[in-house]
């Protein structure tokens, strides 16, 4: 075997850049200030967190077009793998700092100044999906969505222009942890897929077995759930009877393969019929399952039900109609009302500082903005 001076050299380098990518977050607090972790921390190893966290950062990529190989690394480099201190008692795993629009809850912790303000999250999901809106909508990013999903290289560097991170290297360091963990797999068709090849082949790693393991107790808590307890549908109103709305603001504008399809608060959407699912609604608008569940806050496996809203583009964060307030009637949810005016669900519950899931009484003021 034949060593070329100049290949050692850049291997040298990737391999150091890598190790020191997952110790890019802020050092950990004094002793005496120190946090302690929310419930959902739990310690992972680096493809643990990978497997845990990929199919979330690939539905991130399919909505926001945002690469899952660049979500995934700086998650990685910001939160150590989800180890970081930051991570473990704020669930914030991409060391987003508060900013003036932001109106959660906050954390001091050294960063580039002593007390520095940080985001606090209700959970990790939360802080996946604000990191994909912070990017979106943050007027300094819009040149990155000219990058292909695929071109991580570029939107590493553009990230690092931006500003995301003052580190001289951070491009460096993230394109190291992509290319050192093969996260770029995920970029492509079918990325879940030719990253478990890769793992299984090259890893000699059954990628099932980094699959969360669910304890007895939880097992036979999700059983007696499942068994006993019927899961209450979000749409206990058929919303097509409800007609047009006094504000105008949903509108039957045109009919598409026999479906309706509406505008709500400048999001398009349909009515479910009898025997829908998200594959053939998406077949005829040409939006992939994935991404038609994403754009109507649906987790992984649901599908829609007779009389449900379907959103078949993106919901704004933002409602734009003439009422500023709903009074909640008995049945309704947040996920309810976020299909109902066109607002994402992650944005409903911010504005009223609730849980996504929370119950909701009859007569309970909500915000809509």
């Amino acid at each position: 075997m034949i060593f070329n001076s100049k290949n050692v050299a850049i291997t040298l380098l990737v391999a150091i850049l890598s190790v020191t990518s997952v110790m890019a977050q802020v050092n950990e607090p004094d002793a005496d200030k120190a946090k302690q972790p929310t419930e959902e921390w739990v310690k992972l190893t680096p493809q643990e967190y990978i497997y845990k966290w990929r199919a979330t950062a690939i539905e991130n990529m399919e909505v926001y077009g945002i690469p899952a190989s660049i979500t995934m690394g700086q998650a990685i480099l910001e939160s150590g793998f989800g180890n970081g201190y930051l991570a473990r008692v704020a669930n914030n795993h991409f060391c987003i700092k508060c900013k003036s629009s932001w109106t959660g809850r906050t954390i001091t912790h050294a960063d580039d100044r002593p007390d520095d303000c940080f985001r606090v999250y209700d959970s990790v999901e939360e802080s996946f999906q604000d990191h994909a809106e912070f990017l979106s909508e943050g007027k300094r990013y819009e040149f990155l969505f000219a990058y292909d999903s695929d071109d991580y290289k570029n939107w590493a560097k553009g990230l690092k222009k931006a500003g995301y991170a003052t580190a001289p290297d951070y491009a460096e360091r993230l394109i190291g942890t992509i290319e050192r963990y093969h996260l770029y797999l995920l970029d492509g068709k079918n990325g879940i897929e030719a990253y478990d090849k890769y793992v299984a082949e090259e890893l000699n790693v059954d990628p099932k077995s980094l699959a969360p393991q669910q304890t007895e107790v939880a097992a036979e808590v999700a059983d007696v759930v499942k068994a006993d307890v019927p899961v209450e549908r979000d749409a206990t109103l058929a919303y097509a009877d409800r007609g047009i709305d006094p504000n105008n603001f949903r509108v039957t504008i045109n009919s598409h393969y026999g479906y309706n399809v509406y505008l709500t608060n400048e999001a398009h959407y349909v009515i479910a019929k009898s025997g829908d699912t998200f594959a053939k609604i998406g077949e005829m608008f040409q939006v992939a399952p994935l991404t038609l569940r994403k754009f109507n806050d649906m987790k992984s496996g649901a599908e829609p039900e007779e009389g449900d809203i379907v959103y078949i583009e993106r919901k704004l964060s933002r409602w734009n109609g003439s009422d500023m307030l709903h009074t909640v009637t008995k049945g309704e949810t947040l996920h309810f009302l976020s299909q109902l005016y066109g607002i994402r669900l992650h944005q409903l519950s911010k504005i009223n500082r609730l849980r996504e899931d929370a119950t909701l009484v009859d007569g309970q003021i909500i915000r809509l903005r």
